[in-house]
């Protein structure tokens, strides 16, 4: 395994610690905490936080292609993810100093460019450390990838509810705010350790505004618009969960769990289903059919659809009257943490893989295109859905079995794009790194 992995790793647990640490109080701090600048208690409407919350995280996951550019035209890797990562500091320090809607919008502005910006350098940097010569630990090396982010969150998604409800925002903001200084720190210390992949210049943005970059873009897109929908009920857990959960029975073992903490089942139950599936689920599918990555994803966006079938059905327990068990979405969370480890990991290797040398960083920003879309969806529905009367025009358990349904006609269509995908096998070459005649592509048919 190439020697700067560790640092990325490392790096990624704290900067996923920080940010998810930091996204699992935002609707719970929007509803509950927030302050005028005269120190009067002024919380937004649920339907409001919860637009706000899912335009953050669009804005977020739709910077990563400005930061692509950045690093792979002008600055390279290394320096893009150094100084956005401060940015991305500032951005913690400002919520962890005011409180109210100013240091709210100030804080998630420079948190989104920050960690929007580093997000395509960081995953395209991890397929840059391999070559030919260790290609086949590139799969493995992603799933550490993956498993860092979900140490990260799941630490961090019950720490930072319990230090919100126990010390206030101040700290419950501060503490994810060090992470991330240690997670730039971390970065730094590895500048020695990395196979560092030059900026291509000018000559970049012509790449990909060219025959290549159109030619990528035009086979990758219409995976990415279909993947939106996947991202438009999986960020939901942050805020139509939380605050679903509100109204839920969470006494588990004679402990109360907060709302907002529930969030931690999806990283803990990655940690458990990535090694099950890569070694028990996986090579046991393999007995009956060759699991390829298509079919890994359109099994994943069908099953992405039913975990919405059953929050639904909690949520018209709760408008009858009843306290459904917080089990109930456990189970809703089994669902879609499934979903996601036949998905996401996949796609990520998938989308270094079909992408050109030189547009790495490029299609990994567009795979994040795909996060912000999907959010930018959820937050346009929260507006349109209410109803100058404060009523809604999805109702209780209507609301969650309208994405469950836009969700299956996704799938359905994702997978007959994927019967048609051409697939293609692109990497890095470690005795020439920046030779674009170093290419080792290998056509694949799309089999689903």
């Amino acid at each position: 395994m190439p020697t700067g992995i560790p640092y990325i790793i490392v790096n990624d647990i704290a900067e996923r610690f920080s940010f998810y640490g930091m996204r699992a109080i935002l609707v719970i701090f929007m509803t509950q905490y927030l302050m005028t600048s005269d120190g009067v208690l002024a919380p937004l409407s649920e339907e409001d936080a919860t637009s706000y919350f899912h335009l953050f995280v669009s804005t977020a996951y739709f910077l990563p292609i400005i930061g692509a550019i950045l690093a792979d035209a002008f600055f390279g890797k290394y320096r893009t993810i150094i100084f956005l990562s401060l940015v991305y500091c500032a951005g913690h320090l400002a919520l962890f100093l005011d409180d109210t809607q100013v240091g709210l919008f100030l804080g998630l502005t420079l948190i989104a460019v920050g960690s929007g910006g580093i997000k395509p350098s960081v995953a395209s940097n991890v397929g840059d450390q391999f070559g030919r010569s260790n290609q086949h630990l590139l799969s493995r090396a992603f799933s550490w990838y993956y498993l860092g982010i979900n140490i990260g969150s799941s630490t961090s998604s019950l720490l930072t509810p319990w230090l919100l409800e126990s010390y206030g925002p101040a700290i419950a903001f501060g503490v994810p705010g060090l992470f991330m200084l240690a997670a730039t720190v971390t970065f730094w210390a590895g500048r020695h350790e990395f196979v560092h992949i030059p900026p291509a210049g000018k000559s970049y943005l012509k790449d990909i505004t060219g025959p290549e970059g159109r030619r990528v873009a035009k086979r990758l897109l219409v995976i990415y618009v279909l993947f939106a929908a996947f991202w438009s009920l999986f960020d939901q857990q942050g805020s139509t969960w939380v605050l679903q959960a509100e109204n839920m029975d969470r006494n588990v073992f004679g402990y109360e769990l907060l709302s907002a903490q529930i969030q931690a089942v999806n990283p803990f139950l990655i940690l458990v289903l990535i090694p099950v599936f890569t070694y028990v689920i996986y090579p046991f599918m393999g007995r009956f059919f060759e699991v390829t990555s298509s079919r890994k994803m359109c099994m994943g966006m069908f099953l992405a659809a039913t975990p919405f079938l059953v929050t639904a059905w909690a949520e018209a327990q709760i408008q009858a009257g009843m306290t459904p068990h917080i089990s109930w979405q456990l189970f809703a969370y089994l669902l879609l943490t499934t979903a996601e480890v036949m998905l996401v990991i996949t796609c990520m290797e998938f989308s270094y893989t079909q992408a050109p040398k030189r547009m790495k960083s490029f299609v990994m920003s567009l795979f994040y295109l795909s996060i912000s879309a999907g959010n930018l969806f959820t937050a346009a529905v929260n507006q349109l859905i209410q109803n100058p009367d404060g009523t809604s025009k999805l109702e209780g358990a209507m609301y969650h079995l309208f994405f469950a349904g836009f969700m299956g006609t996704a799938a359905l269509l994702f997978t007959i794009y994927m019967l048609y995908y051409k697939h293609e096998y692109i990497i890095q070459d470690e005795s020439n790194p920046d030779n674009e005649s170093d290419l080792s592509v290998q056509p694949q048919p799309g089999t689903v």
